[in-house]
């Protein structure tokens, strides 16, 4: 008879404590290396350099933040002088879209210098093809749990 599975030993718990370990490792790395960025808006910084144009709501849903926390996050960048907001026509509404400034595009150089070391210090145990094969699986759970759960973001 199999032995009954508790929360503690499933993937769920470890997918759970591996999230919570890699929030704490950046705030402590972006703290210690006194970036002047959150995770956070870093994320988001960069998202919006990936996707020029992005509105708040898609913004939102790549990082895993709800529309107002993310409002939050687009008026610190903006403050900061890193992102810029401009209106932009979609399905005949006016639409807030952003892009990154010049002084965004530098500041997410200085950061991707400063961490790299330590991003590759994170899986410098693990094979490219390891680490290719881990996201997979992870998408392939994550868009089974979705489905599942008949969330699609």
């Amino acid at each position: 008879m199999a032995k009954a599975q508790h929360y503690i030993d499933s993937i769920y718990y470890d997918l759970e404590l591996t999230s919570h370990a890699m929030k704490a490792l950046g705030n402590h790395l972006f703290e210690h290396l006194n970036l002047g960025l959150t995770p956070v808006e870093h994320a988001a910084l960069d998202t919006i350099f990936c996707n020029t144009g992005i509105c708040q709501r898609d913004l939102a849903k790549l990082i895993l933040k709800d529309r107002a926390n993310t409002g939050r996050i687009l008026a610190s960048l903006e403050e900061k002088g890193l992102i810029t907001r401009f209106v932009d026509v979609k399905n005949n509404r006016l639409v807030r879209k952003m892009g990154v400034t010049e002084k965004g595009h530098k500041v997410l150089e200085q950061v991707r210098k400063k961490i790299e070391a330590y991003v590759k210090s994170i899986s410098v145990q693990f094979s490219e093809e390891e680490i290719d094969q881990l996201q997979q699986t992870l998408r392939k759970f994550r868009e089974n749990i979705l489905e599942l759960a008949n969330m699609k973001i």
